[in-house]
């Protein structure tokens, strides 16, 4: 597969994958998320890589979500919403190896769902976090919710979601959605050490310890499921159709009445 939208890397023992979209924030299209699936798949079975390394382009955006400018009704892909982001949820949860989300500034809707999943999150000390699917009409009703409760806890994880508010890289730290904040400047640094001290270790340990810690929230997997069925059905209501009108209209949507 031919790269558009993503950028693939080899450095030293692990791989950067990049989403390469800096006009959107970084914001993932359905081919955005062929390509990452595709180059997720590819780092986790090449026996050279020890860890995969996630992040987007440039200073202001890690990922924003889903693109959507693409999204009328639904997305612009396949999958059950327009988008195969339940195999890129799963690409990243099934991949025998670390997958690290270097976050190098806004983590939001559907990217810090990404760094949810991620086994590992490094941040930039200017990223910021947040959900946004109520205001545009959408939810992430699986990994993207009963995962994040299991990091940061029931009550944390219904006020990220229910409130929809931004939240800093140390408090993202203090709650657990995180493991390490830096300075921007020493991102790549921090990043490179993670994946070093990762590369040192029994590849074989790792991958069974990573299929142990999933084994435990596997079930999400199917909550997930029959979630996007739901979330494809309300993506044809007028209600989720407002939120994305008055996105792209900057504009605060009207939801009731």
């Amino acid at each position: 597969m031919e790269y558009q939208d993503v950028l693939y890397e080899a450095r030293g023992a692990a791989v950067w994958i990049t989403i390469n979209r800096p006009d959107k924030y970084n914001a993932f299209r359905g081919q955005t998320c062929e390509e990452l699936i595709h180059a997720i798949n590819k780092a986790s079975w090449d026996k050279s890589v020890a860890a995969i390394v996630l992040t987007g382009i440039g200073q202001k955006a890690f990922c924003t979500g889903g693109d959507q400018s693409a999204h009328d009704g639904a997305y612009d892909g396949r999958g059950t919403i327009g988008l195969p982001v339940e195999e890129l949820q799963t690409a990243i949860r099934d991949a025998p190896k670390p997958v690290i989300a270097r976050v190098n500034g806004f983590a939001i809707g559907g990217g810090n769902v990404l760094v949810t999943c991620c086994d590992l999150a490094i941040a930039s000390s200017n990223a910021q976090f947040g959900q946004v699917g109520p205001k545009v009409g959408s939810v992430d009703p699986g990994f993207g919710t009963a995962l994040l409760a299991r990091a940061v806890g029931e009550k944390k994880a219904r006020e990220i979601w229910m409130l929809c508010r931004r939240y800093t890289a140390d408090q993202a730290l203090a709650m657990g959605m995180v493991n390490a904040v830096v300075p921007q400047e020493q991102l790549d640094e921090e990043v490179e050490r993670w994946c070093a001290e990762i590369a040192a270790l029994s590849p074989t340990a790792i991958a069974i310890a990573k299929k142990s810690f999933n084994l435990d929230s596997e079930s999400i997997r199917g909550i997930s499921a029959i979630g996007m069925q739901a979330l494809s059905l309300f993506y044809q209501t007028d209600e989720s159709k407002e939120g994305v009108k008055a996105f792209l209209e900057k504009r605060p949507p009207r939801f009731r009445g």
